[in-house]
């Protein structure tokens, strides 16, 4: 009796297994080659700026549907539209999906678009652009057929806003859609991306940026007023993988400790052993001693809201303030900003003061030892 139980237990696990089988196989497949479509890392060198839209590159997959009988093969697919021909890749981003070399059931057929499931065909060809919120299905001379084994081809091709792709950082864009059959309720999801890397700008300065007043004698420094050293010069270049708009920005690495109360030009060579400031420096940049890439005369233009709003560009000699952007135009009287240059080269000079003697402490070295950071910030 009990062997019986056994038996009758195992035949019932047997069924199930049959009726899970049988299950699965009277339902329709629906496939694609590849979900993720991957468009690549885009760099700034090949990128025409002049035109109103950049490609990023065309993608193509396969898509299969399966049937155990011949059904309604009518897909959709499922994605934020840009418009009324594209879909969203972010929002300084679109793309398209070309739908064509459609073989139903060993034969080639044309693809219909749809405005509805359950509609006819607005038009048909052997390869079509696959609108937001539309289908497509097989037909042959006009109308709707129907079959067991669908495949075809998609082909995606992506394009951004070139002002978008000019990153400052490593940035990816990322997007989602759905391919699906409503009468059947199969679907498959797509996930696309696009990766940006920004232009790199290689700053330089002379000497590796030291500028050395070698040893100064106390006997030799004003006791009761600053002593102004001799100016120095540096050679400053920036070059860049391609033209790209860019400015100049100052930090003050002693922070606090130059002399002469506020101003943002002046810049601190550090404290004495008794905390007293040894005095300040100044970073002057005159756009008649810099060149740029094939523009003649160059201009220099300022801004003190992090590049919102910019001064009408000149040939002023003044130095570099900590909280404002400088950059080059080439062109006076220009409030647009700095241009894109690739290759910029020239001179800047460097004045230091010393504080007082009589202000600082003697009794040990005191070491100069300003020191300031020219920051590239890409607009």
């Amino acid at each position: 009796m009990h062997l019986v139980t056994r038996l009758h237990q195992l035949s019932l696990w047997l069924l199930i297994g049959v009726a899970g089988t049988a299950l699965a196989a009277d339902e329709c497949q629906l496939n694609v080659s590849e979900p993720l479509v991957d468009f690549g890392l885009m760099s700034r060198l090949a990128q025409d700026d002049s035109a109103a839209e950049r490609l990023l590159g065309e993608r193509r997959l396969s898509l299969s549907f399966t049937c155990p009988k011949a059904d309604d093969m009518s897909l959709f697919y499922r994605a934020l539209a840009a418009n009324a021909q594209r879909l969203q890749l972010t929002e300084h981003g679109s793309y398209a999906v070309e739908a064509g070399h459609a073989v139903l059931d060993g034969h080639r057929v044309e693809l219909g678009l749809l405005p509805a499931p359950g509609q006819p065909p607005l038009t048909s060809a052997t390869a079509l652009d696959w609108l937001p919120a539309h289908g497509i299905a097989p037909v042959q001379r006009g109308a709707v057929v129907t079959g067991q084994n669908l495949s075809l081809q998609l082909t995606l091709r992506a394009w951004a806003d070139p002002a978008a792709t000019q990153v400052r950082d490593a940035t990816t864009w990322e997007a989602t859609g759905t391919l699906y059959s409503p009468q059947h309720g199969r679907s498959r999801e797509l996930n696309l991306r696009a990766h940006f890397a920004p232009v790199a700008c290689q700053p330089a300065l002379s000497d590796h940026g030291i500028v050395d007043y070698g040893t100064l004698l106390a006997k030799d420094l004003n006791t009761t007023l600053e002593t102004p050293l001799p100016g120095r010069t540096l050679r400053f270049s920036v070059m860049c993988d391609a033209a790209t708009r860019f400015a100049l920005r100052m930090h003050d690495n002693r922070q606090g400790s130059a002399t002469g109360g506020i101003d943002e030009t002046a810049y601190g060579l550090d404290l004495d052993a008794s905390h007293n400031k040894i005095g300040r420096f100044y970073l002057t940049i005159d756009p008649g001693e810099f060149n740029a890439d094939t523009f003649r005369t160059l201009y220099r233009t300022d801004s003190t809201s992090n590049g919102a709003a910019w001064s009408s560009s000149s040939q002023r000699q003044i130095p570099m303030a900590a909280n404002s952007y400088m950059g080059f135009t080439d062109k006076a009287g220009n409030t647009q900003g700095p241009i894109a240059l690739r290759n910029l080269s020239g001179t800047v000079r460097i004045k230091t003061y010393l504080a007082p003697t009589q202000s600082l402490d003697l009794r040990h070295v005191v070491r100069i030892n300003g020191s300031g950071t020219l920051e590239i910030i890409y607009l």
